[in-house]
């Protein structure tokens, strides 16, 4: 399967929510309302992935940041990317269900790299449960500890990637 990437735009709203429903739960999930302040604040860190018949497969998104961490305030008010930004975060990597297994979570996660270094950032940092260390170890990560959030009452890990 072969995909291609662009920023979000409005039209891609319902396939995003689609996506962000199936996986993860209510509490962890943005709302609609997020999800599109998100696009009209951050699209150029707002990328989706579409598949060859133009239907959104997966997203990555987040705000750039001087923290090392994410903080949860970053889940509730988004604000346009300052260019000084240290960080690249990640809120959000959701792949579709039929896509699974093919590749496409990495490859959004070095999309989203080459984005950050392309911005002079240091790195990329994001929260994930314990379950996903592993995948984002794979993708050069590296896990520092667990993390201060209470986002949707979940234990959460901080991942860094540095250039």
């Amino acid at each position: 399967m072969t995909f291609t990437f662009a920023p979000a735009k409005i039209a891609d709203l319902s396939e995003i929510m689609t996506i962000e429903r199936a996986g993860f739960t209510p509490a962890e999930a943005a709302s609609d309302a997020s999800m599109q302040q998100r696009i009209a604040q951050i699209s150029d860190t707002f990328i989706v992935a579409k598949d060859d018949h133009g239907h959104v497969a997966g997203y990555i998104v987040g705000p750039a940041s001087d923290s090392r961490y994410i903080t949860d305030d970053l889940f509730a008010t988004v604000t346009p990317n300052v260019t000084t930004a240290k960080y690249q975060t990640v809120l959000s990597l959701a792949v579709a269900p039929e896509a699974q297994g093919s590749g496409l979570g990495s490859q959004l996660l070095a999309h989203f790299a080459t984005i950050a270094k392309a911005a002079q950032r240091r790195g990329l940092t994001l929260t994930c449960l314990k379950r996903l260390v592993p995948f984002y170890e794979k993708n050069g990560y590296t896990n520092e500890g667990q993390a201060e959030s209470e986002h949707a009452g979940e234990v959460w890990y901080n991942m860094v990637k540095l250039f």
